[in-house]
């Protein structure tokens, strides 16, 4: 996959492979048994193409179901953790952190009286600052970061993909069950018969994993952690900025 960057192969094309698994299975048996021709070319044109397809559908509806949570959960993680009511972290750090952010984007602090006040208003300010995070920690100096940005995209959309994948399985049982039904006699010695089984076998266990192994708890989870990570870089900047003389960590609270 020439060109693609690590966090399309792991977050966009790992849980496209993972959800189409049984299919993939069942092309590549279609293709070893048949003689090669039309149909075989076609099924083997296809499977890149169906993991593709898979990939940006798993990341369109892995963006819809984000904004769901967000909208359920009140916000995105990296900015309600910024809020004065949230205990994610300490006030001390997290008057460092809007400080960083108020030098970094040219805005005033929003004061704990205006948040409470109207919480949009300070949900701007975390939006822009860790915007600016995103856009900056784009390097091998936060391979934390990333790691936990990959796994936070993988699992969004891997749930992106649960219920496409769940209903192509029930198609495969029931396309495979009627096959095994038309043959009458269920012969263990028949390859075709044997290929029948693993696919629905497959396909079963598969739809276990995506019904049960798949969850909005674990996007959630996901999401908070690399949100934490997100605003932990400050320190790495703060850290950067006192070793220049530019320290912009407050020890206590400012009360505006």
């Amino acid at each position: 996959m020439t060109g693609i960057n690590g966090y399309a192969l792991k977050a966009r094309y790992y849980p496209a492979l993972l959800a189409t698994i049984p299919v993939l299975v069942a092309l590549s048996i279609l293709i070893s048994r048949a003689k090669f021709g039309l149909a075989t070319g076609v099924a083997s044109l296809a499977i890149p193409v169906l993991v593709f397809a898979a990939a940006d559908i798993a990341r369109r509806m892995g963006r819809r179901l984000e904004e769901q949570i967000y909208s359920e959960s009140g916000g995105k993680p990296s900015v309600t953790m910024m809020r004065y009511s949230d205990d994610a972290f300490d006030p001390a750090s997290k008057e460092a952190y809007r400080a960083f952010y108020a030098s970094k984007i040219n805005q005033p602090i929003p004061s704990e009286e205006a948040e409470k006040a109207e919480v949009t208003a300070g949900d701007a300010f975390y939006e822009r600052g860790s915007a600016w995070l995103r856009e900056n920690t784009r390097s091998k100096k936060f391979s934390v970061l990333l790691a936990e940005n990959i796994t936070y995209g993988y699992r969004r959309n891997l749930l992106g993909l649960k219920w496409p994948a769940l209903l192509t399985n029930l198609a495969l049982v029931l396309l495979c069950g009627s096959m095994l039904y038309k043959k009458g006699v269920f012969d263990t010695d028949d390859e075709t018969t044997i290929a029948l089984l693993i696919i629905v076998v497959l396909a079963v266990v598969h739809s276990l994993f995506m019904g049960f192994g798949v969850s909005r708890q674990a996007v959630i989870e996901a999401s908070r952690q690399y949100s934490r990570q997100l605003i932990l870089s400050c320190e790495t900047f703060l850290g950067n900025e006192a070793s220049n003389g530019k320290l912009v960590r407050r020890k206590k609270p400012i009360k505006k």
